[in-house]
């Protein structure tokens, strides 16, 4: 049921329009060269170390794009869904994981997009590749665990899908995508490392570039983890208080 109703979620995103569901992979890719040219041509970036790069760009911009598009869709999916809320027998905490599941079917587009520049490149051919599994399966998680908390505090006010896009700029320029973490003073190199996304990102770079395992980082690891168990019950704490009143919301 879920994988129906996410499937109809993304055609109907782009329904009306001349080439449909095609948007949805059109403008990352345009954002990603735009962000190539402006970064690389314009700026006169050089490779990362001895990555090129639009790779190191790429891997690091893929898995932000889902978590971005994930947790804004997720977000406003109670208010999005208020027909479904309001009947007593559909099971309304599933209604985020529509949205996420119809931004992940843009995601593996992505990931596959990753796996042919890094191979173009001559790399991604380590066993390391596999664990982007894990990591996609993480970044799931965490987005799942934000939209679960953020989605039912929308529908008492919507100043939350607000406040969510303000979080999801600051976070784009705070997460090193663009830039690289060792440029940071060390002393403070700590403190963007408390953002879970940085797990991701570097994780799908550890993935595709560097080919270190997610083993080999065991406290960024159970540090994610952690933070993302107690988003998730949180969210699920409030989801199941605030639940009674959602139809007379809605």
């Amino acid at each position: 049921m879920l994988f129906s109703l996410a499937k109809n979620d993304f055609k109907a995103k782009y329904a009306g329009s001349a080439l449909g569901a095609l948007w949805a992979f059109i403008c990352p890719v345009i954002t990603i060269f735009i962000y190539w040219f402006v970064f690389q041509v314009a700026f006169q970036n050089g490779p990362v170390g001895d990555v090129p790069y639009v790779l190191w760009l790429v891997s690091g911009i893929v898995p932000w794009f889902f978590i971005s598009e994930g947790w804004g869709a997720a977000t406003g999916a109670l208010v999005d869904y208020s027909y479904l809320v309001k009947k007593v027998v559909f099971p309304v905490e599933k209604l985020p994981l529509i949205r996420i599941l119809s931004a992940f079917f843009v995601h593996l587009f992505f990931i596959i997009l990753t796996f042919v520049i890094a191979f173009c490149y001559g790399y991604g051919t380590s066993l390391s590749v596999l664990q982007v599994l894990y990591y996609g399966f993480a970044a799931f998680t965490l987005v799942y665990a934000l939209g679960t908390m953020t989605s039912v505090l929308c529908a008492f006010t919507k100043d939350v899908s607000n406040i969510v896009g303000v979080f999801v700029q600051f976070g784009f320029w705070l997460t090193p995508i663009f830039w690289n973490i060792d440029q940071i003073p060390e002393n403070l190199v700590f403190i963007f490392k408390l953002n879970p996304v940085y797990y991701i990102t570097e994780g799908y770079r550890d993935t595709f570039v560097y080919g270190t395992w997610f083993f080999e980082k065991p406290w960024l690891t159970v540090y994610f983890w952690a933070l993302t168990l107690v988003i998730l019950v949180l969210g699920k704490v409030l989801f199941k208080r605030l639940r009674p009143h959602l139809a007379d919301l809605l």
